[in-house]
């Protein structure tokens, strides 16, 4: 502030030198400088740069300071703001990995579980069909048996029946069943 000061007055100075130098001569206008016009000039300069700078130049460079201190906060702010999100940003990445590692692992259990769950119903689906092919042995085992069975009554009546044509006879029929029954059972074991 003081060099401005100086380097005021010091221009002022300069500029009243030609001013000096030609007081001898006749007035030549109004603004052609004269003597006590420059000092005047100085004078009133002086005052007012006085007067500026006790009421004015303190307030106008304390709201430059302001200002400039303003600027440097809200600098200050939007690089922490920067940083803040920039940080942020990086979470949410890492949240956003984190959910697609977990949505993979749900996917792979999930196939995992469906695979256990299809071998298990094939397993179960194949002792379901050996126990019924189990019960069909069985049943087509109780039908044969059944149907030799009938098949040796039948027998045993249509030989009754052709022995009794052929003896012109008519024997007991309770007898002739047993001997017939008794025949075929040794037939049957040989």
């Amino acid at each position: 502030m003081r060099s401005f000061l100086t380097r005021a007055l010091l221009l002022v100075a300069v500029t009243a030198v030609p001013a000096f130098a030609s007081e001898g001569e006749a007035p030549k206008g109004l603004l052609s400088p004269t003597g006590g016009l420059m000092f005047w000039t100085l004078v009133v300069f002086a005052v007012l740069f006085f007067v500026l700078s006790k009421f004015a130049f303190k307030p106008i460079l304390a709201a430059v300071e302001g200002r400039e201190l303003a600027l440097r906060e809200a600098m200050d702010q939007a690089r922490a703001d920067r940083e803040e999100a920039a940080e942020l940003l990086a979470e949410q990445r890492q949240q956003l990995d984190a959910a697609r590692a977990d949505a993979q692992k749900i996917i792979a259990d999930g196939r995992a579980t469906s695979d256990k769950m299809r071998a298990d119903l094939l397993e179960q689906t194949k002792l379901q069909q050996a126990d019924m092919i189990e019960r069909a042995k069985r049943d087509i085992e109780a039908e044969k048996v059944g149907a030799i069975a009938a098949l040796r009554r039948e027998a045993v009546e249509l030989a009754i029946a052709g022995a009794g044509k052929v003896i012109e006879k008519n024997l007991d029929d309770a007898s002739n069943r047993a001997l017939v029954e008794k025949y075929l059972s040794a037939i049957e074991t040989n």
